[in-house]
């Protein structure tokens, strides 16, 4: 079992966790995602395309720690776009695309725009492209072609989000910008303090995982916890009691019957347990019982 902060130690590491890195982080990462965006920019068979390139997850999401400083860029082909079912048909998406961008075909283009900015880079992944760190200018870079994808709910309205073509032929049906709203929406409405605790909860992750004490998890997944909590716990007492609030409400719903089932991803559109997720109800429980333990809530 981790050993326990004093009640002094946590007050003093709560105030570090719950701010984003520093001025000279947040520039490392800005450049990451411009120098892609200049790679996608400067390649021919990219021009005249509609394209997105931005960071998604935690760094735009402000939910990021220093110890995962890392960045996620997607490169979003918006034309065409990817849907399926009766309702992509029905409201004017071709069933079948047979023109030239097919997902090879932007895989291969997006790893050449990247080698040609960078220099070789990590194809070995399943979904994305691996470009190194250099120390002390930018962060390594995870990037990730993609598609528009629409999804239709029957009455004429959409929801967009991106399909993602793994190497292994598995699709993967991402919602960067719902969890960016989503999220800004819930921090405004807490104060802030919706970000903050799960800034603290992704530090307190780390440090676990660093002693061996449960195993790695995305950094993600403390996000998707944090966001299942009541605005107004978040609200009452002072910040210290906001951490302990949300632990105890989170696991809480966790060991009620149909609690787990119940709790969403912050794109709202994905439970947060489930076939295809990287963690577990077992996961969740073992690691806010041990953050209880690590911030000495137990007294």
């Amino acid at each position: 079992m981790a050993r326990q902060l004093t009640y002094e130690q946590r007050l003093v590491l709560i105030s570090r966790w719950k701010n984003p890195p520093g001025p000279s982080e947040q520039d490392r990462l800005e450049r990451a995602e411009r120098m892609v965006k200049e790679a996608v920019r400067r390649h021919g068979p990219f021009r005249g395309l509609d394209i997105t390139v931005a960071a998604k997850g935690s760094y735009p999401n402000t939910t990021n720690v220093r110890g995962d400083s890392d960045v996620d860029i997607m490169v979003k082909l918006n034309d065409p776009f990817h849907s399926d079912g009766l309702a992509s048909w029905w409201f004017g998406q071709p069933n079948r695309y047979t023109g030239p961008w097919t997902k090879d075909k932007l895989r291969q283009e997006v790893q050449a725009s990247l080698t040609r900015h960078f220099g070789p880079v990590d194809t070995d992944h399943n979904i994305a492209f691996y470009v190194p760190e250099v120390t002390g200018s930018r962060p390594s870079i995870d990037v990730v072609p993609c598609f528009k994808w629409v999804q239709y709910d029957g009455a004429g309205g959409e929801c967009e989000g991106s399909a993602v073509y793994g190497r292994n032929g598995k699709k993967i049906i991402n919602w960067p910008e719902l969890q960016l709203a989503n999220g800004r929406a819930k921090n405004t409405s807490t104060k802030l303090r919706y970000k903050f605790v799960v800034r603290v909860l992704k530090n307190v992750e780390n440090d676990l995982a660093s002693q061996g004490l449960i195993k790695a998890l995305p950094s993600y997944f403390s996000e998707c916890l944090i966001y299942n909590v009541p605005n107004d716990v978040f609200l009452a007492g002072g910040f210290d009691d906001a951490v302990r609030a949300s632990l105890q409400e989170v696991y809480r719903q966790l060991r009620s019957w149909i609690g787990p089932q119940r709790m969403w991803e912050p794109n709202e559109m994905k439970k947060v347990f489930g076939e295809g997720q990287k963690w577990n109800e077992r996961d969740a429980r073992n690691l806010i019982q041990s953050a209880w333990h690590y911030l000495n809530y137990e007294g």
